[in-house]
């Protein structure tokens, strides 16, 4: 086997074992779930903030992350604790960003650094803070799922920008007890939409239509495709698996 025919393999192995991994979290409901509720909130929130920040920029490389705004979650919400000045925006999510049918939706150990570029800040960022602000005002999955489809109808969210996109490169991040610290990958915004005009899950295609944005429950009006890389944010080489 020579070495192309080997790549195209493991890429095409990857992509089927990330779209079963993701649809396995997106529509397998887990009786024995340990996180039927919203745990204290303490648990979600980290001690350190010098530590979510450094988190945060894991995100992406730094010569992207070191000029961005970083954000950290406290108990009203995530607030701006460094001012960037290249328009990106890095965070770290936290499980409720998962899909709302998800086992793990509640799950207190997740943390996802995520870094958004200025297009996604404007028009992908503000779900994000939406949805984390009505979790922590206490709203029941439903009443969330309610309020985002709202905001949206009423255009009460912004729309989403060309070019959105993030980098989820950290070493460090923790997705769920199923996936773990899970690959280095970005992502990318698009309207709703089967992924065709992507070319996303295609023979040989490295883009992979994320089956979460395609869940029943989620007011997301966009979907999201996956693009698999070979190296974390530190610039040393990920495993694949």
């Amino acid at each position: 086997m020579n070495r192309k025919t080997f790549d195209i393999l493991s890429t095409q192995a990857l992509l089927l074992a990330i779209a079963c991994s993701l649809s396995c979290i997106a529509y397998t409901q887990d009786a024995k779930s340990p996180y039927t509720k919203m745990a204290p909130l303490a648990q979600y929130l980290m001690t350190d903030q010098n530590a979510e920040i450094a988190l945060a920029r894991s995100a992406a490389p730094v010569s992207i992350s070191g000029d961005a705004t970083v954000m950290v979650l406290k108990q009203q919400g995530y607030e701006i604790v460094e001012k960037g000045k290249n328009g990106f925006v890095c965070i770290v999510e936290r499980s409720w960003m998962s899909p709302f049918d998800s086992p793990e939706f509640w799950n207190p150990k997740n943390r996802s650094p995520t870094c958004f570029n200025p297009a996604a800040v404007r028009s992908v960022l503000p779900f994000n803070l939406k949805r984390t602000e009505l979790v922590l005002a206490g709203l029941s999955k439903t009443q969330i799922i309610a309020r985002v489809r709202e905001a949206v109808a009423h255009q009460g969210m912004p729309a989403l920008e060309p070019g959105a996109m993030c980098y989820m490169m950290s070493k460090d991040m923790y997705l769920s007890d199923t996936q773990g610290h899970y690959r280095p990958h970005l992502m990318f915004y698009g309207p709703k939409s089967d992924g065709a005009d992507w070319g996303a899950n295609f023979p040989g295609s490295p883009v992979l239509l994320d089956p979460l944005s395609l869940s029943a429950n989620s007011p997301d009006p966009f979907n999201i495709f996956i693009v698999p890389v070979w190296k974390w944010s530190d610039g040393t080489p990920a495993p694949i698996h």
